[in-house]
């Protein structure tokens, strides 16, 4: 079968996957309740076309913190990218690039942030997750810098694990040989077996601190000028604190259903958090977006740009590089058709009255 949308890619993927893996990509905290409800939310959204617009050419170009991208959808960080390709985020950088989209590398990645700089010329963001030894957060910090990292992403919606009881009943943990490379420095690359249920959820509780308040952000800036955005953000009281204290940006997100369980998803909290921080700072949203549409959606409801994560993990297992290509090409010609048949030719058109208030 030749993949033509998302879900053909994640079909093809189940079958090509070990099945643990693909568990563990796919699911979610608990009875995986928000999972499920991140998808369904964007599906709810109805939209209200406009007609009789010259829709012959449509520029779907925007900027994000100021950089010029080709279209205002982002990969997300996910780790471990090697589970599904050899390649991992090498594949997945160059893919980037070459499609002028911003990738987010993740702090949980197996090749290291420096391997993944030097394999193309793209935009690229550093996530950071918060060790409970603050001098692993100022060397990856620096070395991010030193590679040129455009941005800070810090995940700021684990202070624990979630209730992962897929990879709790698949006892799962990296393959032998696999190495978390950000983190060989410190001495935190292996992911020891636990010896029961899940290792990642012990590595987590070994090294993440879960005492993190909003002083980190003052920590930070004491420690590099990248700009910082928090991800994780679902309450508008946060939003408007984020803004206080001074962030470049903030990323609507419940973590993709694997953190809180029955938690709201980006898309019912996007609405409140753009009218709480009205303009302030630069939103962003993620969680169940498959669909051209569900971008759009995300657009109107007011974010600048969607980040992907699942949608391109299961192109890379699929076909690599190319994959990952490939579904941001669907995703790319899905957005143009929608706006299109909506009648909004370019970003600046896409506002809210294209989102019927049922």
């Amino acid at each position: 079968m030749e993949p033509i949308n998302v879900q053909d890619y994640q079909s093809l993927a189940k079958d090509r996957l070990d099945a643990k893996v693909y568990d563990y990509f796919v699911g979610g905290s608990g009875d995986e309740l928000t999972v499920e409800r991140n998808r369904l939310a964007w599906d709810s959204i109805q939209l209200i076309p406009r007609v009789l617009v010259d829709v012959s050419k449509r520029d779907f170009s925007t900027t994000v913190l100021g950089q010029k991208v080709d279209m205002p959808v982002l990969i997300a960080p996910c780790g471990i990218n090697a589970l599904a390709h050899p390649d991992g985020e090498l594949a997945v950088s160059r893919a980037a690039a070459a499609e002028g989209v911003i990738y987010v590398v993740s702090t949980m990645s197996n090749y290291s942030m420096e391997e993944i700089a030097g394999a193309s010329d793209g935009v690229r963001w550093f996530q950071l997750y918060c060790f409970r030894d603050r001098e692993i957060l100022r060397d990856l910090v620096e070395r991010a810098e030193a590679s040129g990292y455009t941005a800070l992403c810090v995940t700021v919606d684990v202070p624990m694990l979630g209730v992962r009881e897929r990879d709790k009943r698949n006892r799962f943990g990296m393959p032998e040989g696999l190495r978390l490379k950000n983190l060989e420095q410190a001495g935190a690359d292996i992911m020891a077996q636990a010896s029961s249920g899940s290792s990642l959820n012990q590595y987590v509780a070994d090294q993440f601190d879960p005492s993190l308040t909003w002083e980190l952000l003052e920590w930070l800036r004491g420690i590099t000028s990248l700009p910082i955005l928090l991800k994780g953000i679902l309450n508008a009281a946060d939003a408007r604190l984020a803004v206080e204290h001074g962030v470049n940006g903030i990323i609507v997100s419940n973590h993709g259903g694997r953190q809180l369980d029955g938690a709201v998803t980006g898309c019912e909290a996007l609405p409140a958090i753009v009218d709480a921080v009205g303009g302030a700072t630069e939103i962003l949203v993620d969680g169940g977006i498959r669909r051209g549409t569900d971008v759009l959606k995300a657009l109107a409801l007011g974010a600048q740009a969607v980040l992907i994560g699942k949608s391109y993990l299961w192109a890379l297992a699929v076909d690599g590089e190319a994959g990952v290509r490939n579904v941001l090409d669907i995703l790319r010609w899905e957005l143009s058709s929608s706006m299109a048949l909506a009648g909004r030719p370019n970003i600046a058109s896409i506002e809210g009255d294209l989102i019927a208030r049922i």
